[in-house]
């Protein structure tokens, strides 16, 4: 099985991180491959900066989904993952929507934890899309600098293990870790929390290779439908065919 994971940040080291994790959660004979977004912001934080990360997801999914038995958007409150499955023809998944999904065969709530206020107002509404604000206990965030992101998930583990032991204590039966430079820390910590704790992107390797071996086929009708071509102006040559070809 061949999985596409896709950064949609430029940061590399963000990329090696998820892959790294990715590989680790993967069945042995799934093959990951990692790409990393050209333009953009180096992690995605705000709303503005998401649709940034939208395109550069259906960029990066013109030129490297072919082969893919799925495709995983490695950044957490998943952008471009509505318009990426409407023009591929195999399952996508988010790295936010699969972490909450999975939270919610786990427990009755879930909360979500994260290194920087900045996120809340854009995780709170990745939330909300997915129909989940009733299972949500709450969305906690650290407001405190840290050094860097490439840092940020050892320099903040112990603070960030208190933030899950606030948001049990607001009623979370599962916490999620949110956000890419985060990945791997789950399963460094887990122990110190009192709940089931996800890493998303573990979450979304396996439910990317269940989708995959399920093999829905591709919606004919629907909100998810695939688009009707359209002739395109001012995109890269493989960008314009996958929205010209239907």
């Amino acid at each position: 099985m061949n999985l596409l994971l896709i950064n949609p940040n430029t940061s590399t080291s963000v990329t090696d991180r998820i892959a790294g994790v990715a590989r680790a959660a993967a069945a042995p004979s799934t093959e990951i491959r990692a790409v990393t977004a050209r333009t953009g912001a180096p992690y995605i934080a705000t709303r503005a900066e998401a649709v940034l990360g939208a395109a550069s997801v259906l960029e990066l999914l013109a030129d490297h989904a072919n082969g893919a038995d799925a495709v995983i958007i490695g950044a957490f409150a998943d952008p471009g993952l509505g318009a990426a499955r409407e023009l591929l023809r195999v399952p996508v998944v988010g790295m936010a929507e699969a972490a909450m999904l999975t939270a919610c065969m786990l427990g009755r709530r879930f909360a979500i934890v994260t290194f920087s206020v900045s996120l809340e107002p854009w995780y709170w509404e990745c939330v909300e899309y997915n129909g989940l604000a009733r299972r949500c206990a709450g969305v906690f965030c650290l407001d405190e600098p840290f050094s860097g992101i490439d840092d940020v998930a050892d320099e903040k583990a112990a603070r960030l293990v208190e933030l899950c032991g606030r948001a049990v204590a607001a009623g979370a039966d599962v916490c999620i870790l949110g956000g890419a430079p985060l990945a791997g820390l789950a399963a460094q910590v887990a122990d110190q929390v009192p709940v089931p704790l996800l890493d998303g992107v573990a979450a979304a390797v396996r439910q990317a290779e269940t989708l995959a071996v399920l093999g829905p086929r591709k919606a004919t009708a629907g909100s998810f439908r695939r688009p009707a071509p359209k002739p395109m102006t001012g995109l890269s040559p493989a960008l314009r065919r996958l929205f010209e070809e239907g």
